[in-house]
């Protein structure tokens, strides 16, 4: 903790004033929380939050032929490149809320395809918003979306920023649910990586976070996003970390664009590594593909009955209508993680005897599990805990990693073979 701290100290040293390349006007400025600090620095300890803040961190990955001018290295070599810049379409779009009050820490993935009104451009895909007026509008079409929550803070970064970020902190060890193979030459894109539990580089994580050439496309991606941060915030995120800090920002930094401080970041760092990975949740915004030919392009329709419950019951917005608990129309799906039919019949007949009538046998989980994951998919603790009970067995976790059109999904492990066989 010594270490950490030193580190905080050296890092809210360097600078006090926000790591900003774009300038916004101030009325882009007026967009983001103007009112009471979100930290404080006491007799030089470890900058800590003084209440609730909501972050939008926005990843962009730009080529050569998504600007007017690119760069002198980027042109006539006879493919895309991928360039240094953070105006283009935004791949990933996060809204994270750090809630000191309540030890919580909320992630909501916002699909690219999301169908949105974005200011001065109408009803468009939600990630256009970057590429036509930048972190400001980004944040106005999001805060429009979800319901008006206000957001305090933006971070933008680019994609060589995060294969920079993720070599800085070491690598990530991921399990890799599939093989996955895929070429574009037109961007020297190459992705090729086996399944199974890996340790990956700044460069293989991208793969890992590009590859969409499934059948779930971008939200499949965004499984693969929330497995990937997992994995960052269980390995990586520790006071050791704090005092990497500003190692970190010197590699990244020019591949960054935040209106945080330094020691508004340490703040939010160090509460992410105080925090219980029980207390961790990954939401997305709840919706579904639009049907072929319902629009001119194809888009994730938001459903905005369920975000209005959403963020009333993870970014306390607002009171929204309970998400479904009677058990008769709960959609719960199965994924058997442990290559034995008899686990699904189980867990099946254990349910259906609970009342649970609305249950399907999904494609299995191919990650090998010990501890079965009951995953609230649309954010309902309530109904996933009330699961954990009848079983008897495996851990709840918030996150959008099961079964797509699941209220909850029952990843069975082996604890629930070893309950059976006594």
């Amino acid at each position: 903790m010594l270490s950490a701290t030193a580190g905080a100290l050296l890092a809210v040293s360097l600078a006090t004033t926000p790591l900003m390349q774009s300038k916004l006007s101030a009325e882009e400025a007026a967009v983001f929380g103007q009112g009471e600090s979100i930290s404080s620095n006491p007799n030089f300890r470890l900058p800590q939050l003084t209440r609730p803040v909501s972050i939008l961190i926005l990843g962009a990955k730009v080529l050569s032929t998504d600007v007017q001018n690119p760069p002198a290295y980027a042109r006539n070599l006879g493919y895309q490149a991928t360039i240094n810049s953070l105006d283009g379409l935004t791949d990933t779009m996060l809204l994270v809320r750090f809630d000191p009050d309540s030890k919580k820490l909320a992630v909501l993935s916002i699909p690219r395809d999301t169908r949105a009104y974005v200011e001065g451009y109408g009803v468009t895909k939600i990630n256009e918003a970057n590429y036509y007026g930048g972190p400001a509008l980004s944040a106005k079409a999001t805060s429009e979306l979800l319901d008006g929550v206000g957001i305090d803070r933006y971070v933008r970064i680019n994609v060589q920023g995060i294969e920079k970020l993720i070599d800085a902190l070491g690598g990530v060890t991921v399990y890799i649910p599939k093989d996955m193979k895929y070429q574009d030459d037109s961007q020297h894109l190459y992705i090729n990586l086996k399944a199974g539990k890996r340790r990956l580089n700044g460069n293989q994580a991208l793969q890992f976070l590009r590859f969409r050439y499934d059948e779930n496309g971008d939200i499949g991606r965004i499984q693969r996003q929330q497995m990937l941060m997992r994995a960052l915030m269980e390995q990586a995120l520790n006071p050791v970390t704090l005092a990497r800090v500003p190692k970190i920002l010197s590699v990244i930094q020019s591949h960054l664009d935040t209106n945080l401080s330094v020691e508004e970041l340490m703040a939010l760092v160090g509460f992410a590594t105080q925090t219980n990975r029980s207390n961790v949740k990954m939401l997305m915004v709840p919706g579904d593909f639009s049907a072929p030919g319902e629009f001119q392009a194809s888009y994730w329709v938001p459903d905005q009955d369920r975000i209005q419950s959403l963020m009333a019951q993870h970014f306390n917005l607002g009171v929204g209508s309970a998400l479904p608990t009677n058990p008769a129309y709960l959609r719960v799906a199965i994924q058997d993680s442990t290559r034995e039919s008899a686990a699904t019949d189980g867990v099946m007949s254990a349910l259906n005897q609970a009342g649970y009538e609305n249950v399907s046998v999904n494609d299995p989980w191919t990650e090998p599990l010990n501890v079965t994951r009951i995953v609230a998919q649309q954010g309902d603790a309530e109904s996933a805990e009330a699961l954990r009970q009848v079983l008897g067995v495996g851990e709840v976790r918030i996150e959008s990693t099961g079964a797509l059109q699941s209220d909850v999904t029952i990843q069975v492990g082996k604890d629930w073979l070893r309950q059976q066989s006594r």
